[in-house]
């Protein structure tokens, strides 16, 4: 980021602050006026004239006031971020007296996405921990009939079973295909199929082994569509935004929300620059208005989730940073 001169730095800081509050244009006289800035009007009609060539600020309309531009929010995010106040600090204090001793987990990330809705007024979203890749350590194969029962060990508290339509002929093989995938487990598997060599597949045990891998694969990719639901509060507190207040532009981000929430929060494109996007630095289309402001969380096992706000650029980022990394410790100290 090119560093700014300081009269250019405090009339972006102003001018931010100001939008954020007002959502009006601002010129000279009122940054001036409101923000005691110790320089003549003329001096900061300068320097908003310099920040809009240098692609800081902009002119909605040619004689209206300024506004931040993605840029100018982006430097503003990056280098004049105030520290965040009272209410955030209050916060921290709140969800430190939280435990789970009382509470199911699913009912604790509800109140956490309501909490964080409610403080913030922007839409909140907790995605619930998962592996990338569930971790298999033991695995089963029993025949029953024409069918082919399948029971999968993840852990002490894991487990789960697959029922399969038992290949013809393949009843011989069952026995050194079991042998031969906990030989691949104790190697080292780290997924339901990432840590299974199927090249290696001995011929003679293709006939079970292929229909067996599909039906992990397959069970693998809808156990994941359902443990990457998220939670999201704050719809309410989204349409009361000047922004959002047109269905058309609400439409595809709520799309993004309810059908792929973890391409909404951690893309596999690019990472957010400090845990927040602005605009179209976020890769989806349909953020190109927005601001995602995210942090991640881990439980003890090696689970991740995440914790985001969205809203509009037009937001009290340092409230919002404090927030969602207030709720992602708390997350991570009651995982532990």
């Amino acid at each position: 980021m090119i560093p700014l001169p300081q009269r250019q730095q405090q009339v972006l800081q102003a001018t931010v602050r100001h939008y954020v509050d007002t959502v009006e244009p601002v010129g000279s006289q009122v940054l001036v006026r409101r923000f005691g800035l110790d320089a003549s009007p003329a001096t900061v009609r300068s320097a908003m004239g310099a920040l809009e060539q240098r692609g800081y600020l902009t002119q909605p309309h040619t004689s209206a006031g300024r506004v931040p531009s993605p840029k100018g929010y982006r430097h503003y995010v990056d280098c004049l971020l105030p520290a965040p106040g009272a209410a955030a600090q209050q916060l921290e204090r709140e969800l430190a007296e939280l435990s789970l001793q009382w509470s199911a987990f699913e009912d604790l990330l509800q109140h956490l996405a309501r909490r964080l809705a409610d403080f913030t007024g922007l839409l909140s979203l907790i995605t619930r921990p998962q592996r990338s890749q569930p971790r298999l350590k033991a695995l089963r194969l029993v025949a029953s009939g024409d069918r082919l029962l399948v029971f999968l060990v993840e852990s002490s508290a894991v487990t789960c079973s697959l029922n399969l339509r038992r290949p013809e002929g393949s009843a011989a093989q069952l026995e050194f295909l079991e042998r031969w995938l906990s030989e691949q487990l104790e190697a080292g598997a780290a997924g339901l199929t990432s840590g299974i060599s199927w090249s290696s597949l001995p011929s003679h045990l293709q006939s079970a082994g292929a229909p067996l891998r599909r039906a992990l694969d397959s069970h693998n990719k809808g156990r994941n569509r359902q443990v990457e639901g998220a939670l999201t509060q704050g719809l309410s507190g989204l349409l009361a935004q000047p922004e959002f207040s047109q269905t058309a532009s609400l439409r595809p981000l709520l799309q993004l929300v309810e059908q792929r929430p973890h391409d909404l929060l951690h893309p596999q494109s690019r990472e957010a620059p400090g845990g927040v996007w602005i605009g179209a630095e976020h890769p989806e289309p349909a953020l190109v208005g927005c601001a995602v402001v995210q942090s991640p969380y881990r439980s003890r096992g090696g689970a991740s989730g995440r914790v985001a706000l969205i809203g509009p650029m037009r937001m009290t980022y340092a409230t919002a940073q404090a927030a969602v990394r207030a709720v992602a410790n708390c997350l991570e100290r009651l995982l532990a």
